[in-house]
């Protein structure tokens, strides 16, 4: 078995890996949601359990999209087509905004160490 070949298998790997830690966190939010939402019934408070959900989710979410670009990454590398390169840097430029913005988003929610 060729390194190119492993190479495509590391990827691929690390794709699925990519795409279950995202369908995993989006499992934990969906049931964390859930919880929440049933809290409401007993008037229990909502806001904070929310903006907590909020952040586990969206560091799921970045944590899969660092992996899938770790795999398209590899991928281009193992088939350097100039097509391949250009729709890598789509992707990339794309996955890089998403990351900024949803890592902005984590820390605005993040409770500072005056909030205590």
């Amino acid at each position: 078995m060729g390194t190119l070949v492993i190479l495509q298998y590391v990827a691929l790997a690390i794709a699925y890996v990519g795409v279950a830690v995202i369908v995993w966190g989006a499992l934990i939010g969906i049931l964390g949601f859930v919880r929440v939402e049933l809290g409401r019934f007993r008037h229990v408070d909502t806001i904070r359990p929310v903006e907590t959900l909020r952040l586990r989710f969206g560091s799921y979410l970045l944590l899969g999209l660092e992996f899938l670009i770790a795999a398209d990454v590899i991928k281009t590398i193992v088939d350097p087509t100039l097509t391949d390169v250009a729709i890598l840097g789509g992707i990339v430029l794309i996955r890089t905004v998403i990351s900024y913005f949803l890592t902005r988003e984590i820390n605005a929610c993040r409770p500072s160490s005056t909030d205590k």
